[in-house]
């Protein structure tokens, strides 16, 4: 285990990706009405029964209807019981949960099925196209991206986006969403950082009518919202540590308990989750449960920096060009070949997102039918930025840079926090702690 850790710590440094290791269930029955019926799935949780909706439908009437379920876990796969009629052995032993070992023998009802796993570790996985959804890139550490995204998306396994503020996340998670099985069905957002600590617990999971004082009637939380589809967890390293274990339960029980609510909800969602921060270093600091870190990163996708795939920056510009007529007004013919330049060697801290601005405010300044070097503003806004740091104090700048972007954002919060590339709470602290209230 520790040597795949620091094999994704590297790759994740050097702004690659590790190597995808996918985990397969095979299940095989042995004895019993659907005795050679064979499957073999890429999921985190199987259900067995006789049900239709159950990934290993059963025909043997001693079988219940929702038998029992195989879920992955971080540290094997438990074999789980859900209340069955005739019980669930597992090799001879009835039991309410267990650990299954390869070769082992689930006994539903008067059917044995044999259980194994299967793993299959890819080294390399470039993609021939220079596109996945909307991401767009020609460089060889995006091919990667989206070859690893072409396999994926597909299935319904737990992906775990990581790289910077501004890099793509969210588009990514779409992404997947569009590409996978689920694309019919809803797409939640679900922003970490974004929801007080004191109603994050509702917004996930809802809650009942009189479960705290302004809950005047019953709310789904986005887990249900998200039912037969995606749920995208942003900022999932800003979740407080009191909430992982109920996040943590939710993905490995599949249900949910709403706020003030005896009773649990099932859900059937895919999960894909996103963070800037460096969440083994928040596991090692005791900031992040390892076994919800597990959970989260059945795959992990680093999303490189735009800095370091520069040969994109004017295939991007041209794609999100493509929108700014309808915005401004007017016409554009594209990039004039010093603006190109100017793009390339700026080094973009804010990635496509701080692009995709500053080829708005472009477009909505310029005189031309095309955007000129001096359009973009990037050198003029290195100098005054140095400038303006000269003789300031780290706690100055902040409050400076707090000011100006939530003056920029017209007084948005939630836009001013995602643009500083912090959390919304960790906003709401600070501008506390200077005593500002725009």
């Amino acid at each position: 285990m520790a040597d795949a850790r620091g094999d994704k710590t590297q790759a994740l440094a050097e702004g690659g990706q590790r190597p995808l290791v996918l985990k397969k269930v095979r299940l095989v029955v042995t004895k019993g009405n659907d005795e050679g019926k064979e499957v073999t799935l890429q999921q985190p949780a199987v259900a067995l029964g006789t049900l239709g909706e159950n990934d290993f439908l059963l025909t043997d009437p001693t079988v219940s209807r929702r038998h029992a379920v195989v879920e992955e876990k971080a540290d094997g796969y438990l074999l789980r019981d859900l209340g069955s009629t005739n019980g669930t052995f597992l090799d001879g032993v009835r039991i309410r949960e267990g650990y299954l070992s390869p070769g082992s023998i689930i006994r539903l009802g008067k059917t044995e099925i044999a259980f194994s796993r299967v793993e299959e570790r890819i080294e390399a996985l470039k993609s021939a196209s220079d596109h996945f959804g909307d991401l767009k890139g020609e460089s060889p550490c995006m091919r990667e991206v989206f070859g690893i995204l072409e396999r994926v998306a597909p299935t319904d396994v737990t992906v775990l986006l990581l790289g910077e503020t501004g890099t793509g996340k969210e588009l990514t998670a779409r992404a997947v969403h569009k590409n996978s099985r689920r694309s019919a069905r809803p797409f939640v957002v679900f922003d970490c950082g974004a929801v007080s600590p004191t109603l994050i617990e509702s917004e996930l999971f809802g809650h009942e009518k009189g479960a705290f004082t302004d809950a005047v009637k019953a709310r789904q939380g986005a887990f249900e919202q998200a039912k037969g589809g995606t749920i995208f967890l942003d900022e999932i390293g800003e979740l407080s540590l009191d909430l992982q274990p109920k996040l943590l339960r939710a993905l490995d029980q599949r249900e949910v308990r709403p706020v003030g609510s005896e009773k649990v909800v099932a859900v059937d969602v895919r999960v894909v989750a996103a963070t800037n921060k460096d969440l083994e270093k928040e596991v090692k600091a005791g900031r992040f449960r390892e076994d919800l870190y597990y959970r989260l990163s059945v795959v992990s996708i680093f999303l490189p920096p735009l800095r370091r795939r520069k040969d994109d920056i004017e295939m991007i510009a041209a794609s999100l060009s493509k929108g700014l007529s309808a915005d401004v007004g007017k016409k554009f013919s594209g990039l004039a070949p010093e603006a190109a330049e100017a793009l390339k060697a700026y080094p973009w801290p804010g990635n496509v997102r701080e692009l995709k601005n500053v080829l708005g405010r472009a477009a909505a300044m310029c005189d031309g039918s095309r955007i000129e070097a001096r359009d973009l503003f990037l050198v003029q806004k290195k100098s005054n930025t140095l400038d303006g740091l000269s003789g300031k104090t780290l706690e100055e700048i902040e409050k400076a840079a707090i000011h100006a972007t939530l003056k920029s954002a017209g007084g948005n919060r939630t836009a001013a926090a995602k643009a500083l590339g912090i959390a919304y709470s960790t906003l709401y602290e600070k501008m506390k702690k200077y005593g500002m209230k725009e």
